[in-house]
Order: C-alpha cells, then structure tokens, then sequence
C-alpha cells in the first residue's frame, strides 16, 4: 500500500518578499510530513514485508504533487528489505540444517539403509508406473519392433553363465547354479538357427527330433554313458530314438528290474501309489518315454549344459524337463512333492557336502516314496569308493530311509511313513528336524539346509494312502480340507476350464488372423488333437487348464507355473498327479529357448501390475515369452480388456499377429491370441 497523493496549488504568483519565509514554512513542512511517512511505510513494511509487491506501480516513480520521489527514501526501504530478506535466508537455513542434523543422530545406521532402501524402491516404482502408463498411452503405432539378437543367442539361457560364475569365483559346481541378477535378459529376440525346422508331431516327434534343432555335436551323440544316453542313433539330418531298438528293450527291462525290486507286481506303478517322477540327470528322457506308457509323468531336471543339454533335447522330445541345480540352492518345489526320485548315472556326488544334497531330495520326495540311484559306487570294490558308499549307505538310514533292495549296480531305498522316526534315533544321529521357522513349504531358490523338512505339513501322506491315479487328479472334500478348498469351488473350477479348452482349441487356428469371422463353435474343422504338445501355463492357479486338456484327450503335458507373486496352489497341483514350479516372472523361466508350443496367461498381467514392488514391465515379460516359444507357436492370453489393449500394443514390437477375442460369458475381460511368426536367420 503507498500513501495517497497530496493535491498542491498551482498557477498561483507568489510575490518575491514572501518567498523565504513560505520556502522555508514548506521546507519544514516537507521534512515533517517525510518523517511520518516514513515511519508509516517502516511500520507497514515490517508487517508486511512484501507488500511492496502489491504496492501502486505509479507510487514507486512520483512523491508528492506528481513530482519524482526521493531517490535517497526509496534506496533506504530497498536496502531494508534486502537485509530483511537475508536475515531470513540465514534462519531457514540454520533451521534446516539443525533439523537434519537432529534427525541424522536420532536414526541408527540400519534405520538409514532401511529408509534409503524404501526411497529407492519408491523412486524405482515410480518411474516403472510411468513406463508402464507410457506403454499404454502412446499406442501400437509408435511402439519399436525389437531387434533380432546375434548368433550366439540361440540357445542363451538367462541366469545361467557359467564362464561368468567361474570368473566371480565360483567352482566345486557351484558355477553351474542359478544367478539371476539385474540386466541377465537381453533386450532382442532369439531367432532359430538356420537349419531349424518345425518339430514332428506327437507321438512321432517323441521318438524323432531334427539335428539342427538343438545344439548338439555328432561326437556327443555317439558317446557312451547311461542306458538313456546311449538311446540315440544319427540319421542323416534325425536324431532318432527308435523304440524297435535293442536299447529300448534295455530301458524296458531296466524298469521291471525297478518294479521287482520294490515288490511291484507286471510293473503297475500306479497301484504302488506311484505317479510323478522327478529324474535327476534324466539322460535325454528315454526312461520318462518309456514310463508314459504306465501313465507315470516324469520330470526331468539337470545342469545348464551350453552343448549337449540332456534338458534341451528332453523337451524337444515333447518330455517334461526344466534346468534345474540343487548343488547350493533348494529346488523350487515344495515339500513332499514326488513319489519317486530317480538317479541313473547322473554325476551327483551323493557323499558329498556331508549327506547336504541327500536331504534335499528327501524334502521333496513323499512319505513312502522311493529313491533310486543306478551308480558304479553301488558295487564299489576300491578302498575309496567302498568309503564313499558307505557314507551314502549309513546316511540314508540316519535319515529314515530303508533299503529295500540292491542288484547289480542299483540300489532302491523307501522314505519312512512315520514321522516318529526322527525323535527314536539315538542322540547325534543324522540332520535335525527343521524348526518351525525354517520348515518352509515352497521354499524359492534358498540355501540348503541341513535339517528335514516337511515333517510339520499336513500334506504328509503315505504315497499307498492317498487316492490312486487318475481319480487323483479330481480330489474329494477331505482332500480338498488340506489346502482350505471347497468342493464346489474346485468343481465350479473344473466346469469352467472344460469349457475355455473347447473354446481355445477351436481359436488356434491360422483363420483367425485372416478376415474370416473365426468364432468359437463355427463349423470349421478344429487343430488335432495332436497339434500342440509342450504346454506352459504362467499362472495355473489350481491347475484346471492342466486337467480339462487331459479330460479333452489332447496329447499334451502342461508346465503349471505359480509365481510367487500370487496364492501358492502349487502343493495341491502336484498332489493331483501333474507337475509344476514356482517362479518369479521378473526373472528368467530355467529352460532353453524354443521350448514351447503353446504358452497360456490367465490373469497373469492383473496380478503382475497389481504388485507394487514388481521390478519388471509387461515388455520384458512378452520378451521372455518370445524366447520360450517355438516358431509358429501360439499365445492366449485371459485378462482385463484394459490389459488385453495394452498386451495387444507390445505384440507389434515382437512381430507376433495378434487378434483380440470378445468373451461372451464376461464383458470385462478379452481374450488375446497371438502366434510366433516362423523367422529364419540368414545363412553366412
């Protein structure tokens, strides 16, 4: 605010005799009515120390009578201003810095961390939510097809280097364990070799597979080792795993020599409780062929191998198989989860780490399940490998275990049903019970651990208690009691997939890219049963995609996958006879790429963006999914129409064809179908 403007008298002649007196009158005057004002405006200015702001333009120019005001008067506000203007700099910085300093003394060095840490995470989430809204915003016009990636990225296995374990330091076969760390995936697409070509059909391809199409060397193929290895024969551009030839009927004899040695009668598995099987070094699926016969489900896990992989050509055989080292880290299993463990010549050192890997396999082998391990170290004559033997020996029976037979070069053993046997040992002997802290179910990638595990969970079951296969895979309600599930829920489940499977088999066809109306139930003929094989569902929830695609006698096995963002069914999908595992889908799927003919999402994507710590787009999710899927494969993905949309934008960056379906039973979500173009790298 300035003071108002004095009116003067002007155009009035003054004589000259009155001038002094009046000049002097005005004078003090003038000095009077400057000191008051000045007074006024010191007083206004220290209760408002910005209201020169708001002040009349027009009063910081003219004083009094429209004349110029004191250049002297406005200097001095200015300078009091300033220096009031300084003085409170001063004291909001000497506040802050106290303040900080309070607070920096009042938190521990922990605290700190922690609240670093949270601010990371904040800032880190934050800019993935404005990715993510980018990726939705800017549509499928602006998106950026990938780049293909080089030749050494045909069969690049994420999270698994061994050269660069090795140069971390690494060794003992630690270097053949999984590290996942930040930035392992590549940001580009793997791209068959030249040779490749798509795989024979089930069940031909089960027995015949393509040269090119894994990595594999001549010499590798012809080289002797276990009675699966040795199952291969070269064929021009084949690799062909005959059944007519003398090695099956080694195979075959192989499993009744099993069979007798547990006191199964005409090899019925099945009536010995007997239905998944997790073979250890499995060779190249040969014995898990076979046992498909006898509806046993075999699971095939080994080390990451950059040539030769026993996993890779496994699953190119249409077998189930997964990457999979237990050398310092828990399997990602749950407690309890196989009726049969299998080892046939499969370089694990059972003597080794003080009996460390031994309990492992007892976590994840069921009550009254059996072990058995095919070894020149079984029928040891040397002074060392008698020592080691009896270290295995000795330590089996200090874990429960009892040796039911040994012939030859194999031995069976048979877990114990009773968990009273732990507490009878004699004081010292063999691992502890876990605690109750440490007996975790599904445990992902932890340390082992050396104490048995599983001895709390109410899943512990004699394989001869519970309900024979296939009338396993649909549980009745005490079953169900053990994992909180109804009745009705999992038969309201078991309605909806049977009816999805008819829906999705009648989409996966080429049509449905075309201008053709392609609709569930129009009269065009259906896929064969036999068109897809390898199935991987991303989230399998209670596994009904599983059992409605073997109710519908379609000639797949399905890889149910439960990611740990999520409830975890995982112990009740495999206590239903099918196989699975938990994953993070941040992080790399451990398999080769080319895996899978069809990949399945059903609400996947909600529950990855509803996770507010996830450290992964949907971009690098879909990249990953490209690296597991085979040429000319097929996606579906179930989720939200919002998702759907955005799902549909990031497909034109992998050069998928995509096609988004309307869902007649529900208005809010959509369907995605997607297929994997057939790209060939150039030749050199």
């Amino acid at each position: 605010m300035s003071m108002p403007l004095q009116r003067g008298i002007s155009g009035v002649r003054v004589s000259d005799s009155s001038d002094d007196l009046r000049d002097s009158q005005m004078k003090d005057k003038t000095e009077k009515e400057d000191l008051a004002r000045g007074r006024s405006t010191d007083s206004l200015t220290l209760r408002f120390p910005f209201a020169f702001l708001f002040s009349n333009q027009s009063s910081s120019k003219h004083g009094e009578n429209g004349f110029p005001a004191d250049p002297y008067s406005a200097r001095s506000r200015h300078r009091l201003m300033l220096l009031f203007l300084k003085i409170s700099l001063v004291l909001i910085v000497v506040i802050a810095l106290a303040g900080s300093f309070w607070w920096t003394v009042s938190i521990s060095t922990s605290s700190r961390g922690h609240v670093y840490h949270n601010y990371r995470r904040l800032q880190e989430q934050l800019v993935s939510d404005l990715l993510d809204i980018g990726e939705i915003s800017i549509g499928p016009s602006r998106w950026k097809e990938l780049e293909y990636c080089t030749l050494e990225s045909e069969n690049y296995v994420p999270c698994f280097n061994v050269s660069e374990n090795l140069a971390l330091g690494y060794s003992n076969g630690d270097e053949n364990d999984r590290f996942c760390v930040p930035g392992a995936r590549q940001d580009c697409l793997v791209l068959p070799p030249v040779k490749y070509r798509v795989p024979l059909r089930w069940p031909t391809g089960k027995d015949v597979i393509w040269y090119h199409n894994v990595k594999i060397t001549a010499q590798e193929v012809l080289t002797s080792g276990s009675i699966t290895k040795r199952m291969m024969m070269m064929e021009d551009d084949q690799i062909s795993f005959r059944s007519a030839s003398l090695m099956s009927d080694e195979v075959e004899d192989y499993s009744h020599q099993i069979a007798q040695m547990i006191g199964i009668k005409n090899d019925n598995f099945i009536e010995a409780g007997v239905r998944t099987i997790l073979d250890i070094g499995c060779g190249y699926g040969s014995f898990g062929a076979h046992l498909l016969s006898k509806q046993l489900l075999t699971m095939c896990i080994a080390n990451y191998e950059a040539s030769g992989s026993q996993v890779q050509l496994t699953l190119e055989r249409g077998l189930p198989a997964m990457i999979g080292s237990f050398i310092s880290k828990q399997l990602p299993y749950p407690s309890l989860s196989f009726d049969m463990l299998h080892c046939s010549r499969c370089g694990i050192d059972w003597d080794q780490k003080d009996g460390l890997l031994l309990v492992e396999i007892d976590r994840v082998l069921k009550p009254g399940g059996y072990f058995v391990w095919t070894s020149p170290l079984t029928n040891a004559r040397n002074k060392e490998d008698l020592k080691r033997w009896n270290f295995v020996h000795d330590f089996a029976e200090s874990i429960c275990w009892t040796l039911l037979s040994q012939q030859d070069k194999t031995v069976v053993w048979k877990k114990t049903i009773k968990t009273k046997c732990y507490s009878a040992r004699k004081p010292g002997v063999g691992p502890s019970v876990c605690s109750k802290g440490h007996d975790v179910e599904t445990p992902y990638y932890r340390p082992l651990q050396m104490c048995i595990g599983g001895t709390r969970s109410r899943r512990w079951i004699p394989i001869e208690g519970r309900t024979r296969w296939p009338s396993r895979s649909n549980m009745n309600k005490t079953e169900l009691s053990l994992y909180g599930i109804h009745p009705e829920e999992l038969g309201e489940d078991a309605e909806n997939w049977k009816r999805t499977v008819r829906e999705y088999w009648s989409l996966l066809s080429p049509l449905i890219f075309s201008d053709h109306p392609k609709r569930p139930g129009d009269e065009d003929p259906s896929p064969p049963y036999n068109m897809l094989r390898n199935v991987l569902d991303m989230n399998a929830q209670f596994g009904g995609l599983n059992s409605a695609l073997l109710e519908a006698r379609k000639s797949v096995w399905v890889m149910n996958v439960v990611p740990t963002a999520g409830p975890n069914h995982l112990p009740m999908i495999l206590d239903r006879g099918f196989v699975g595992v938990l994953h993070d889908w941040c992080e790399a799927f451990p398999t080769y790429p080319r895996t899978y003919d069809l990949v399945h999402a059903d609400n996947l994507l909600t529950l990855q963006t509803s996770q507010r710590r996830s450290s992964c787009s949907l971009i690098e999710i879909f990249t990953e999914i490209d690296r597991l899927l085979r040429p000319e494969g097929w996606v579906i993905i179930r989720d939200t129409a919002q998702l759907v949309e955005a799902a549909r934008a990031l497909t034109t960056q992998l050069k998928w064809e995509a096609r988004v379906i309307e869902i007649e039973s529900s208005s809010e979500q959509r369907l995605l179908i997607c297929q994997k173009p057939f790209t060939k790298r150039q030749s050199i």
